[in-house]
């Protein structure tokens, strides 16, 4: 079985990962609120841990992975962008609104995420779905001395739970100093935190034993990791972002809640995103949505190729020219294992990922060693089949589509290009006749020698057992066919 290390942020260092039980593997990531389309900084999270999620499935098997990522639908908010709708005339309560815009987003999200090629996780629970869990969690702080009711609100104690502070490194008064606490007369310390806090008579609210409210965010994540993965499991991941407040929270309550468990055994966190070298952001005109890219005709699996990259620890830089080398990259990448035949596809589909290529992903993630790997495969891979089989292969394994059937939204239409379609027939029917002929003879040195040239002049070929289908793409030159 592969050996798998990761960056533990708990311990600071890289540990052997071994799982609490290897037929039940649990990985809890913090999700989205959803509020408005996910930016490309919301998507790095999640095409880092589908990339973990993948590993695990390869190394475990599919059956024996967990992968729970929740989505926030209860926040301040959401709250302000349907309260705007209702102003602004849309009909129904402003609570239906509320889960209209709720429903909206998640349908943006996952299209978006599932155009960047993640796979949806086992679980993806809504925080309005666990709020009895949320309550009962938050009695049961209560009772042990760990949170107080004041004033309508529900406050965790933070200085109750000794090792506040352990996982970020900082002490409470670092904190405090450098932290924007909301400051407000019912807190014991300034650092305590919401776990329940009133709702008006407008707003989403849920009965509780401390009057019509909704949960504080910190408390969601707590609730949902119990209920569907247990008190203690693998790996808890998100955007480092999170470490403080959120993870830390996460940790006080949860551990405080069931004191003989140990939470999440492994944390794992990734750095943030930056645009042009700058950090994104809506004054420097930079800030822009995954579905703004794909708007633009930039295909999701060219995002998710510029994302992997760099290691998931260090910051990445989107830029213009990662965006161009990574289309021409896997186009050249699915030039060649279109070259592989009928035949050979279910063998591709089933090859083992080269040890190199799962090897360095097995190293803590390290996607970028395992860009480099592709590369060295590809250069192999036109005069040889072994190679085309670990090309696919390992495409498949880091998410990439690889089979001959180009995704029709890769890269602008030709069309818009060249202001008329092209009429590559008189090509398909001539390789169709040789095609048929070698099927009878067994020798296909001349079908190679077409698709070859067909490749080379920047045509997509595509062969089922009764077609042949030609396709020009955006690096088609016709004086390259002369010669047919």
């Amino acid at each position: 079985m592969t050996d798998i290390r990761l960056y533990n942020t708990m311990a600071r260092k890289k540990q052997d990962f071994i799982p609490i039980d290897a037929d039940n593997v649990r990985i809890y990531v913090c999700g989205p609120t959803v509020y408005d389309r996910a930016h490309l900084g919301n998507a790095r999270p999640v095409v880092v841990f589908d990339v973990l999620y993948r590993l695990l499935r390869h190394v475990y098997g599919p059956d024996h992975v967990t992968y729970v990522r929740n989505f926030t639908d209860v926040d301040d908010k959401i709250n302000a962008t349907a309260l705007a709708r209702k102003e602004a005339g849309a009909e129904g309560t402003l609570e239906e609104l509320v889960h209209q815009r709720s429903d909206e987003t998640i349908g943006w999200y996952l299209n978006d995420m599932r155009a960047l090629r993640a796979l949806d996780p086992d679980e993806m629970p809504r925080a309005t779905e666990f709020i009895g869990p949320m309550v009962a969690m938050i009695e049961d702080l209560i009772a042990k001395g760990h949170a107080y009711e004041a004033e309508g609100h529900v406050l965790f104690a933070v200085e109750s739970y000794k090792e506040y502070g352990r996982l970020s490194g900082r002490s409470v008064d670092d904190m405090i100093a450098g932290a924007r606490v909301e400051v407000a007369p019912y807190k014991k310390n300034p650092m305590d935190f919401v776990l329940w806090k009133p709702s008006s008579d407008e707003l989403p609210g849920w009965d509780s034993p401390w009057g019509r409210g909704r949960p504080g965010w910190h408390i969601e994540c707590s609730a949902m990791s119990y209920e569907l993965l247990g008190a203690t499991f693998d790996i808890h991941g998100g955007g480092n972002d999170l470490q403080f407040p959120h993870h830390e929270n996460e940790i006080a309550q949860s551990k405080c809640a069931h004191p003989d468990a140990g939470f999440a055994n492994y944390w794992l966190h990734n750095e943030m995103l930056q645009v042009e070298g700058k950090k994104m952001s809506k004054s420097l005109g930079n800030f822009f949505t995954v579905h703004d890219l794909l708007e633009q005709g930039v295909p999701g699996e060219v995002i998710r190729f510029v994302f992997l990259g760099t290691h998931y620890r260090k910051p990445m830089d989107w830029t213009e020219k990662k965006r161009v080398e990574a289309e021409a990259t896997l186009r050249k990448w699915k030039e060649l294992t279109s070259l592989l035949y009928d035949e050979q596809l279910d063998e591709a589909k089933n090859s083992p990922v080269p040890d190199a290529v799962l090897n360095a992903v097995a190293d803590d993630l390290n996607t970028a060693l395992a860009v480099t790997e592709l590369h060295r495969i590809a250069k192999n891979a036109k005069d040889d089949v072994r190679s085309r089989l670990q090309l696919a292969a390992s495409m498949q394994f880091l998410g990439f589509s690889w089979e001959q059937r180009w995704d029709h939204s890769f890269g602008h239409s030709l069309e818009k290009i060249l202001g008329s379609p092209v009429d590559l027939s008189a090509y398909e029917k001539h390789l169709a006749a040789v095609r048929e002929q070698a099927m009878l003879s067994k020798d296909f040195t001349e079908v190679d020698r077409l698709k070859l040239m067909l490749v080379n002049a920047g045509v997509e070929v595509r062969m089922s057992k009764t077609d042949v289908t030609l396709d020009a793409t955006e690096s088609f030159d016709p004086s390259k066919l002369e010669d047919l």
